[in-house]
């Protein structure tokens, strides 16, 4: 197996042989990774309603990337230009301080039961925190797998929402922390409140409503740091240090003002998205908690910090709710999830979320770190380039070279690609 996940001039290879030397290196089967999708239609079927066909996204690999000593190939599903290239150019610049340092906590989910109608709320709320041993029991009795391999029910609150006369009402809610050890874990909460239900009915006194999980997760948090030299970001000290303000300045600009924070919450996802879909886990979930998180302290911010320490150094971190999964949903349907799951070299669910977070933190590096200094068009257009000369209908050595031909007009557009192409007449 390979020793290293800086593979020089990767991005220069044909898909060929970059399925070769990943084979070769990583034991990696190119058959999976050639599939249409990597998902045939008999499996997609099973997993959505009134299925017709698959959709593919290209999934490509970030290179350079250092986790705690551990070198790592990340696998990224996306089709936005440029995302996999500046994943890899962040961990680039963080190799020589030893690329990223990344944690997390235990895996701890949240189940929800609503409860309406009660005549006392504040006897309910009492009635139920008293019989909290009871209820955990039934949710561990509700879920013996799960118990099994580690996990279970580890605590129970219960919150009063709203008020009597108030324009929602007054209700209570029993709030169930569960750890599902490596699962997604939706399935194995939804079971386990819906399965509460009517023991907390009538221990309350009132009426049960919702009883579903909740997607903001904040006692699931994965961590990711990294000091970043300013001799990484250029040759000459002084244009090193003028790039490590410029960021700062625009972590700056994005924790005064929501407008900006969004953006650049939106890089820090372009990074996390392209994991989460390429291991199969849902995106939509990671998504929402992100953006609560990021909003946690009442105003939303940015996902990421950074800042100068006393050397002069870049210094960054990230902290999000990433409740990810190694096992359940479509992650053990999907072939090419699996195959992404086995290229990441992950034995946990901890140890994928804390990779997708150190991504979002080389993603957010690179975004800004561009920026702030030649702008954001320069590296973008130059792959933008590629996909419109696809787009017109270049194919093989075609898309390069009208990409190069586009770039020297200086005119990325569709219309222009596609004059190039009647005859390749080329400047």
């Amino acid at each position: 197996m390979a020793t290293s996940s800086r593979i020089p001039g990767f991005y220069r290879l044909p898909v060929a042989e970059r399925l070769t030397t990943l084979e070769r290196e990583f034991g990696l089967d190119p058959t999976v990774w050639l599939t249409p999708g990597g998902l045939d239609i008999g499996r997609a079927q099973h997993m959505v309603e009134n299925c017709i066909g698959t959709f593919a996204l290209p999934i490509g690999v970030a290179t350079n990337f250092v986790l705690n000593g551990k070198e790592v190939l990340i696998p990224m599903a996306i089709e936005e230009p440029s995302v996999i290239a500046a994943a890899s150019a962040g961990a680039l610049a963080a190799r020589p301080s030893g690329g990223f340092v990344t944690s997390s906590t235990e895996r701890r989910m949240i189940g929800q039961v609503q409860i309406v109608g009660c005549s006392d709320f504040a006897a309910a709320k009492q009635a139920l925190l008293s019989k909290s041993e009871e209820l955990l029991a039934l949710a561990n009795q509700l879920q013996p797998r799960m118990v099994e391999r580690g996990g279970g029910a580890r605590s129970l609150e219960v919150r009063e929402l709203g008020e009597q006369g108030g324009p929602h009402g007054q209700m209570l809610v029993v709030q169930l922390v569960i750890d599902t050890v490596d699962a997604m874990g939706a399935n194995v909460i939804n079971t386990v409140v819906e399965g509460l239900g009517p023991r907390v009915e009538e221990i309350a006194g009132g009426r049960v409503v919702l009883r579903i999980l909740s997607n903001y997760v904040d006692q699931c948090l994965a961590r990711a740091s990294v000091r970043i030299a300013p001799s990484a970001l250029a040759p000459d000290p002084a244009t090193g240090a003028a790039i490590v303000d410029g960021i700062i300045s625009a972590q700056d600009f994005a924790a005064l003002d929501p407008y900006r924070a969004v953006t650049h919450n939106k890089g820090v996802m372009n990074g996390i998205d392209a994991v989460v879909i390429a291991t199969g886990n849902d995106w939509r979930a990671i998504e929402a908690g992100a953006h609560a998180y990021a909003a946690r302290r009442g105003s939303y911010g940015p996902m990421t910090d950074w800042h100068k320490d006393e050397q002069g150094h870049l210094r960054g971190s990230i902290e999000l709710p990433m409740p990810v999964g190694l096992i359940g949903g479509s992650i053990t349907i999907h072939p090419l999830a699996a195959e992404a799951i086995r290229l990441l070299g992950v034995e946990t669910a901890r140890e994928l979320a804390e990779i997708i977070v150190a991504v979002g933190l080389a993603q957010n590096f690179s975004a800004i770190r561009a920026l702030a200094t030649d702008g954001i068009q320069k590296g973008h257009m130059a792959l933008h380039a590629r996909t419109v000369a696809a787009t017109a209908g270049a194919r093989g050595g075609a898309v390069d070279r009208i990409a190069a031909a586009l770039i020297a007009l200086g005119d990325i557009r569709l219309e222009r690609a596609r004059e190039l192409l009647q005859g390749e007449a080329l400047p």
